[in-house]
């Protein structure tokens, strides 16, 4: 009976001692709060220092009319993966072509790594892209009839931190639709700017 009584009252003790931390601990957060609300808004977050990047091919919705699109991955090294998370990297004169059942994106410009050593990549190779067989067997059905071609319209690096590349089946446009298209982006520039007027 009186080893029961000395838990009780060492249980009480640790319960009455827990209150009064916490209490404590209360009082400190409502009058120095300054101190106290970083140190819990951080807690169990991850900082995301990845800017967002989007390294647009301005020229594809001129120059041609897009249809199908497709996303997919892209086989990189280490130096060019660390390249475009810099935003360093570029769509222009870019093309996408079909070989032995695999898609290849051409002349696709990924500046060299500052950093990297001399296994640092070349800029303007050939690079894989990561599709699913039915996607590419799609795409090599699309682009055998005359007139289609597949562009890169978009590079961007997702959630995950890998990078991902959206591609186009396209045909160029002719002299007067790039003019027509021209007239439109005009129309909508006009309309965006007597909105905010």
């Amino acid at each position: 009976m009186k080893e029961s009584k000395t838990r009780r009252r060492i249980g009480n003790s640790q319960t009455a001692q827990e209150q009064l931390l916490r209490l404590y601990f209360l009082h400190l957060y409502r009058h120095s709060h300054i101190f106290f609300v970083p140190l819990y808004a951080n807690m169990g977050k991850k900082e995301n220092k990845s800017k967002t990047i989007n390294i647009k091919n301005r020229r594809a919705s001129f120059d041609y009319a897009l249809f199908d699109s497709y996303t997919c991955g892209i086989v990189l090294t280490g130096t060019e993966i660390k390249s475009i998370r810099q935003g360093k990297a570029s769509l222009v004169d870019t093309f996408c072509y079909v070989n032995n059942g695999e898609v290849w994106v051409k002349n696709m410009y990924i500046a060299q790594y500052e950093q990297g050593s001399y296994n640092n990549h070349v800029e303007r190779r050939d690079r894989k892209l990561l599709l699913n067989r039915k996607e590419i067997r799609k795409i090599q059905s699309t682009v055998k009839s005359p007139g289609f071609s597949i562009i890169p319209t978009l590079l961007y690096i997702n959630e995950d931190g890998r990078a991902k590349l959206d591609i186009a089946i396209a045909r160029g446009k002719k002299e007067y639709d790039k003019r027509a298209s021209a007239k439109e982006e005009e129309l909508k520039r006009v309309t965006r700017e007597a909105k905010y007027k």
